[in-house]
Order: C-alpha cells, then structure tokens, then sequence
C-alpha cells in the first residue's frame, strides 16, 4: 500500500490508473469527474496550477477506494484535506490548497446562494450535509480569508459541472505533462 503523502507524478498517475475508473458517488466515474473538472478549468482559460487541481480535487476519494472503501460512506471522510496533504509534496499550494478547500466552498457557495441547492447533484447534497450545511457566518469569514478561497470557490463550480455521462474530453494522459511541469523540484 502507498504510504501518504505521495513522492511522485508517477505515483499519482498510478492511483488514477488503478482506481479512478469507479464511481464514488455520481454516475460518472472517478477520471471521467476529473477530467470533466479539468476541461472546464481549460475551458475557462485557468492558469495551469488550478487545472491540475481541478483534475486532481478528488483524489482523497481514490485514495478511501485505495484502501478498501468500495463506495460512499455515512461520515464525512475529509477527502479534501486527505487528497491535498497526498498531493503536498509532489505539487506546490496553488495546487494543493484549491483542493484543500473545495468542500467549503461548496459549503461557501451554499450559504451565500441557497438556492444552488437545487442544482446540486443528489450526491453533493447527501455530502453537504455529512460535510457541515451551509458556512455560518464565522466559517464564512475563516473561508474568504484563506488565500485560495477564490480559486477554491472556481474549482467548486467546475465540480458541480463535470458530472455528465458520455462527455467527450480529453484523455487523462494529456494532462501528464501539465502535472509534471507542476511538480515540485
């Protein structure tokens, strides 16, 4: 079993290689939310760092299939915190901390516009509430003072997004380069 946090790209290659064909709680699967994500990110003209984060945001997802978890959970799993401290010493934080962060910017963006709970997937909205509900006022301002919540807050509506079955994208190995031109040394 891999040890966290990974060392490597080619680490992180591997875990998508072996466990991002699964679907976790949306009827796409692992690669294919990803990928979505990303095309998004690209589409949108994303600075690299925030695309690789878009591909990447699920990993902690990955890394609970890694390890035996075979589908969604009744407790928040903390997958965001779990995938960047995976990620921390293979990428830099403009990648990592978008990812730290995207659960609270949906918390975010839910309390500041209730009624994007309608269109959030039946997934996200059984997750918003293992994952807290709504920011209250002070988790508001602990959110917007971090320093990557506007990316954070981007990624999250490129998650809510990339779940649609058969999307044409590009092919996860595109993006290898991209990450390795953002690993750390």
């Amino acid at each position: 079993m891999t040890q966290e946090p990974a060392s490597t790209v080619e680490e992180v290659v591997e875990l998508y290689r072996r466990y991002a064909d699964h679907n976790y709680d949306e009827t796409v699967s692992q690669v294919d939310h990803g990928l979505q994500c990303a095309a998004l990110a690209r589409r949108d003209e994303a600075p690299e760092p925030l695309v690789a984060a878009a591909l990447l945001h699920d990993v902690g997802h990955l890394l609970h299939l890694r390890d035996g978890g075979d589908g969604p959970v009744p407790e928040d799993l903390l997958h965001e915190e779990r995938g960047a401290r995976y990620l921390s010493l293979v990428f830099r934080p403009d990648v990592t901390e978008p990812i730290r962060l995207h659960v609270r910017a949906k918390r975010f963006l839910v309390a500041v516009r209730p009624d994007l709970l309608e269109e959030l997937s039946p997934a996200s909205v059984e997750s918003l509430a293992r994952q807290g509900g709504p920011l209250s006022a002070t988790e508001m301002d602990a959110f917007t003072s971090e320093p990557a919540h506007a990316e954070a807050v981007l990624l999250r509506t490129w998650d809510d997004a990339g779940k649609v079955e058969g999307l044409d994208v590009a092919p996860f190995d595109s993006y290898i380069p991209t990450l390795r031109s953002l690993a750390r040394g």
